[in-house]
């Protein structure tokens, strides 16, 4: 019976290594002396100890398609110790072409991060460990202990923050975890200042040296009216010696990584490409107007009118009478493929970088369709939540550069596009009318480039001449709407 209960206590042990080295228990045990009702609690207790801690799996980052291999950890929604059921969400990743929400797969508790914000995750390596139930005891993974220190880490590590797309860029410009970041705005929001101040505690702030005070001579004492005043030289006025600033400032190297590594890839492939380019202006004088009509009437049903809607039915309407400009062709330029969709896309500038989303199908929608399209794609940009499918299957692009200024550009084509156009900004100038009067218009610059392979300059001209009557007279949109 001794030696029945030894071999039991053995195997209870090995099973609760993981139990006792988590809460530091020192057990001496001395088998021989103990009798079996001893050894039968002390049984008992290892045994409901080991029941309540369940095994830890790794949750592995599984591939998401569109042949991406590695994605950025941008932000966590879980921290070690939190509880998750299926289908909750772990974190936000973004590759080179979308942000990806990633949810659990298991019912758990986190026990282990394996990434901090901003680090690179490879596709089939661990996010996560997660503690569940029920899972193959061969599937159990053994984690060290974490020290009181180490789970306080963890904690603030895993901390949602609050902060805007525009702070969050400046902190990952200066290298700066925002877990890190004490914020001041409310609920603790961390603000831009909060940034600033604290890039100048690790840096040290250098400040302004204080204005010297002029030294004034001491008035001349009264002499006696029986001497005659002797001249003296006025005392010199000591010049004051600025100390020079240090500079502290350091040079820092990091990867280009997302939307970045993304265009690396996107403008040397164009670099292949023998651009040909076209400019002209365009008078919307009346657009201006019927756009103020109708802005009203888009407001009130929840949809803000930009000029944007316009410009993409234009060239939809365009593309219809040449449909060479919204082909693609093979790698080896032997094969073109006319698109029968338009899928217009709209180059934004967002906190992320470069995006180029796109409105599918435009030829089916109509000017008020497009606009509500673009308010969502705009909104998504904004916050960093476009998907693969919004910024895949472009046909032709637009870049509204003129939103940010400038007038004339040379936008590159983005393969397998044939064709993209850059839009300046609206200005109100003088020009003639039909009766030779000088008039305030409302000119706006467009630039063209094109694939030269495929597209002749007459073809690039034809359609920018349609395009800009569209646009001069919107009326005329009425005849080839459908």
């Amino acid at each position: 019976m001794l030696k029945l209960g030894l071999s039991l206590c053995r195997l209870l042990l090995r099973r609760t290594i993981t139990f006792i080295s988590k809460h530091l228990i020192a057990i001496t045990l001395s088998i021989e002396g103990c009798g079996r009702d001893a050894l039968f609690i002390f049984a008992t207790l290892l045994m409901s100890n080991t029941a309540a801690a369940g095994p830890i799996l790794p949750f592995k980052l599984s591939d998401i398609g569109e042949g991406i291999m590695e994605v950025t950890v941008k932000e966590w929604y879980v921290k070690v110790g939190d509880r998750v059921s299926q289908f909750d969400s772990i974190c936000e990743v973004q590759s080179d072409k979308a942000s990806v929400t990633i949810t659990s797969r298991y019912d758990g508790v986190i026990r282990k991060l394996y990434y901090d914000v901003d680090s690179i995750a490879f596709v089939g390596t661990p996010l996560v460990d997660i503690e569940t139930d029920g899972a193959p005891e061969e599937d159990v993974m053994e984690t060290p202990a974490l020290s009181q220190e180490e789970h306080t880490h963890q904690h603030i590590r895993g901390h949602k923050t609050q902060a805007t797309p525009a702070v969050r860029r400046l902190a990952m410009e200066n290298n700066i975890k925002l877990s890190e970041v004490v914020g001041s705005g409310k609920d603790g929001r961390i603000l831009k200042e909060d940034i600033l101040n604290f890039i100048a505690k690790q840096t040290g702030a250098i400040l302004p040296p204080s204005p010297f005070q002029e030294i004034q001579p001491p008035p001349p004492a009264p002499a006696a009216a029986a001497k005659p005043q002797e001249k003296k030289p006025p005392p010199s006025i000591p010049t004051p010696i600025a100390p020079r600033p240090v500079f502290t400032g350091k040079d820092r190297t990091e990867p280009l990584k997302g939307f970045q590594k993304a265009m690396v890839k996107t403008m040397t492939a164009a670099l292949k490409i023998p651009h040909f380019g076209y400019k002209d202006e365009v008078d919307l004088t009346q657009l201006v107007r019927l756009r103020s009509e109708l802005k009203g009437v888009a407001e009130s049903r929840g949809v803000r009118l930009s000029y944007m809607p316009f410009f993409i039915k234009a060239a939809s309407l365009g593309l219809l009478h040449f449909p060479v400009l919204n082909a693609s062709v093979d790698e080896a330029c032997q094969n073109i493929t006319y698109k029968a969709a338009h899928n217009i896309g709209l180059a934004m500038d967002t906190p992320q970088g470069l995006l180029v989303p796109n409105v599918k199908n435009v030829q089916m929608l109509s000017v008020f369709e497009i606009a509500v399209e673009l308010n969502r794609l705009q909104t998504s940009g904004a916050s960093g939540q476009l998907g693969t499918a919004d910024l895949t299957g472009g046909t032709f692009t637009l870049s509204n550069i003129g939103s940010i200024g400038g007038t004339y550009a040379k936008p590159v084509v983005l393969l397998p596009e044939v064709a993209i156009g850059a839009l300046g900004k609206l200005q109100v100038l003088p020009r003639f009318n039909a009766k030779d009067e000088v008039v305030k218009a409302h000119i706006m610059n467009v630039s063209w480039s094109a694939d030269h392979r495929i597209i002749d300059g007459a073809t690039m001209c034809r359609f920018s001449n349609l395009w800009k009557s569209y646009l001069e007279n919107p009326a005329s949109m009425v005849l080839d709407l459908k």
